[in-house]
């Protein structure tokens, strides 16, 4: 008996160990070999022009920084010719610019991050709930933490006619992503955990017109936009396509417009590759620009959100992964229908970056800026590592079901056994 108790304890003992190791190989990249061995940028471009001309059907632009300044660039289409200062929508990639107006306004002494979101509205309020509004804060709004559930995901709408007001969109999105109510509200206790919130940057969107006086893009143009030089920027639909819009693809290599949205700050930025280039060098501490001051963009890059024990947001920017040296790289992806995808990965401390912006495929350039993550640092970005967590349960599952049945036919050899000398005693 002894003996089915300790095969049973080491069964557990085995599942439990096959579950661990799969989980931190996964996300330490044991089993994972970067696209290049080599260490030359130039190498690395290659490999990732390779994967983008195998299979993708669309258009993306690409540039590679090194020691803060851009070494290499390209650009790739199936249909109208694009170049770096091509337009195009980048979905959820704008909350991080979105982030650095609302920063912007904490530089003036116009808004205070540790205040109640709603001190600033009178346009529209929360709907009432049993949590604690006045934890609402804008801090918390930034950095996903302020209890709001909608988890949203905007669709856009085919049309400029059909875009709701803020406050229409606010109370119940029209475009809400499949799945979803469409209502901001808080749902979850404000500061206790990280839950991704689209809606919280609506409300943002509306609390920088009501603190400025100026509609949301008015607002990004003249605080971020001009002084920073991304002539080639807006959150206004209207003005990019008067600058010319990239075609937008679908998957099936086909074009189809760009779609209309209330949600601006959340998902509706049109930018160039040259233009984000110029973002990621701002995010450099030998950066030149004058926007934020490097005490606001160190803050933005602190830690303020965790998942599965890793920290994983700032005030706006993701916290991609460890960069080796104290910090983090930083950075933002966007992903939209019908196959929108940006991604722009930042250290701060080394200087270096990528920058891809694409449509026609789902997320190639997420891959592919994850990839630059792991062959700069060694570390599995926390995208990457949540795309392959599928897999990884998958495997974990498969495995502990064949630990399970090596164990249980042990446990009946062992039993038969006993049952054999039970009856030879008898």
């Amino acid at each position: 008996m002894i003996r089915l108790v300790i095969t049973g304890i080491a069964t557990l003992a085995a599942m439990a160990l096959w579950a661990a190791a799969l989980f931190i190989g996964t996300s330490e990249g044991w089993w994972h070999r970067p696209m290049t061995s080599s260490a030359a940028p130039a190498d690395f471009v290659q490999a990732a022009r390779t994967k983008i001309e195998t299979g993708h059907r669309g258009n993306l632009g690409f540039a590679l920084i090194e020691n803060g300044k851009p070494v290499e660039k390209f650009s790739w289409s199936t249909g109208s010719p694009v170049d770096e200062n091509s337009v195009y929508q980048v979905a959820s990639l704008g909350k991080w610019i979105t982030a650095w107006g609302v920063m912007a306004l904490v530089e003036d002494g116009l808004v205070d991050l540790d205040a109640p979101v709603e001190n600033y509205l009178e346009r529209w309020t929360l709907p009432e709930s049993k949590f604690d509004h006045e934890q609402v804060t804008v801090r918390r709004l930034l950095s996903h933490t302020a209890g709001l559930d909608d988890r949203l995901g905007y669709n856009g709408f085919a049309t400029p006619d059909a875009v709701q007001t803020l406050e229409d969109s606010l109370t119940r999105a029209a475009d809400a992503s499949p799945g979803k109510s469409g209502v901001v509200r808080v749902g979850e206790t404000p500061g206790a955990a990280w839950n991704y919130s689209g809606g919280g940057y609506t409300l943002l969107q509306l609390m920088v017109e009501e603190v400025s006086g100026l509609s949301f893009p008015e607002y990004m143009e003249q605080r971020i936009f001009t002084p920073l030089g991304m002539t080639r920027t807006t959150f206004d639909h209207h003005k990019a396509q008067a600058m010319g819009l990239a075609e937008n693809f679908t998957l099936d290599g086909d074009s189809e417009p760009f779609r209309w949205y209330t949600a601006l700050a959340a998902t509706s930025l049109f930018t160039t590759p040259a233009d984000m280039t110029t973002f990621a060098l701002a995010q450099l501490p030998g950066s030149q620009q004058k926007v934020l001051s490097q005490n606001i963009l160190a803050t933005m890059a602190t830690p303020h959100a965790s998942s599965l024990g890793a920290d994983i947001w700032g005030l706006g920017p993701m916290l991609l992964a460890p960069d080796n040296k104290g910090g983090f790289i930083i950075g933002h992806d966007g992903k939209n229908e019908p196959a929108i995808n940006s991604a722009v990965r930042v250290d701060p401390a080394s200087g270096d970056g990528i920058v891809i912006l694409e449509t026609g495929s789902a997320i190639l350039a997420t891959t592919i800026a994850s990839e630059w993550v792991f062959w700069k640092t060694g570390n599995v970005d926390n995208l990457a590592f949540a795309a392959r967590m599928d897999g990884m349960f998958t495997w974990i599952l498969f495995g502990c079901i064949a630990i399970l049945i090596v164990g249980l036919l042990v446990g009946w050899r062992q039993m038969r056994r006993l049952s054999r000398k039970r009856r030879q005693s008898a």
